[in-house]
């Protein structure tokens, strides 16, 4: 289902409302407690663009429709974000307005992608074919990584300056809760594959806490972390994968028990952890020496370090059926991975 965008100024003072009334109830960042707002509040005015709201603060996404046909790609130091043909391997269009893009996701089937601002405080809904703004909802300054549930009912947007998440229903494009009792949560976020638990990583305190979906309750936490980046969970759940770039480490986390099990090295500052969909392979990839690890998941070793990258982040994203892999550069352009021969084959550039 396609949605028009119809939302007035004084919704969207609401919504933003919404999101500070969430904040307003938290305790300081390290706390442990927990609660969700009433979507009631008053208005308050909306963030105005500037300069950025966190610029000193650096992320890049992207994100690959579920038919492999389109990629939109953003670097927060950019004002403008990227839209590809896959398939054609050039430029769709340059989108501009933004002040600090900061993640981007799929919803609909495809038909539209969500792009979440830190700046502007909002989340941007596009069509897929026509690249039109549909929809625009505030969700407060801050807003940064996102996850949509397995169903697509529901996104969760992480808010690193008040140290929240707002839940945001995709029938009704409104937040209808906001979870708080985190520490800077910024990009890695994701919701586990039976949609019953979402992780969420805290720059402050390094460490993953984990909230109940159905509840919305904090009901974990996950420590041992070293400058922790990007996150992926197991297709069974059982098993999480932390990157930590202060240590140069993957670390392979045992959920159930609450502990880091296992430590893989790898190369220099590594963002990302992405697993295939089968979850047999990890690809880390470390930002300073421009290198993705690609670890076997049933040993916890490197089988084959892949070159030919420029600054890989967290952004990386495996096709459904785990043949290719899609990582983002610097320059935005994209690399595609063979999976199966682990090389790089082919560039989407600009």
């Amino acid at each position: 289902m396609k949605h028009r965008r119809t939302m007035t100024t004084t919704a969207a003072v609401s919504l933003f409302a919404l999101a500070l009334t969430g904040c307003a109830t938290a305790g300081s960042p390290g706390s442990s407690e927990s609660s969700s707002s009433d979507p009631s509040a008053s208005a308050t005015a909306a963030p105005a663009e500037g300069d950025g709201f966190d610029p000193d603060i650096t992320n890049n996404s992207l994100a690959v429709s579920p038919d492999e046909a389109t990629a939109v790609v953003s670097d927060s130091r950019e004002k403008s974000i990227l839209v590809y043909d896959i398939a054609g391997k050039e430029l769709r269009k340059k989108i501009g307005g933004f002040g600090t893009p900061r993640d981007i996701a799929f919803i609909d089937d495809g038909s539209q992608f969500v792009v979440s601002d830190s700046t502007l405080g909002t989340l941007r809904f596009y069509d897929t074919d026509d690249l039109a703004l549909e929809d625009e909802i505030i969700v407060g300054p801050g807003a940064f990584g996102t996850a949509v549930s397995p169903d697509g009912t529901t996104i969760y947007v992480n808010n690193e300056a008040h140290s929240s998440v707002t839940i945001v229903d995709l029938e009704s494009r409104k937040p209808i809760d906001v979870v708080t009792g985190f520490a800077q949560p910024r990009q890695g976020t994701t919701v586990s594959p039976d949609g019953t638990k979402l992780f969420v990583t805290n720059f402050e305190g390094d460490k993953v806490i984990i909230v109940d979906t159905a509840s919305k309750a904090i009901v974990g936490e996950l420590t041992g972390f070293n400058k922790i980046r990007g996150i992926s969970v197991s297709p069974d759940g059982n098993t999480l994968y932390a990157a930590n770039s202060g240590r140069n480490g993957i670390s392979v986390v045992d959920v159930a028990l609450g502990q880091i099990t296992s430590e893989i090295t790898v190369g220099v500052e590594p963002y990302g952890a992405s697993l295939s969909p089968d979850g047999t392979l990890l690809f880390a990839s470390n930002k300073a020496d421009n290198t993705i690890d690609v670890i076997d998941t049933a040993t916890n070793t490197i089988v084959k370090t892949l070159t030919e990258f420029n600054e890989p982040r967290q952004a990386i994203v495996f096709d459904d059926a785990g043949e290719q892999a899609y990582v983002l550069n610097r320059d935005l352009s994209i690399a595609t991975v063979d999976v199966e021969g682990l090389s790089v084959t082919d560039t989407i550039s600009k």
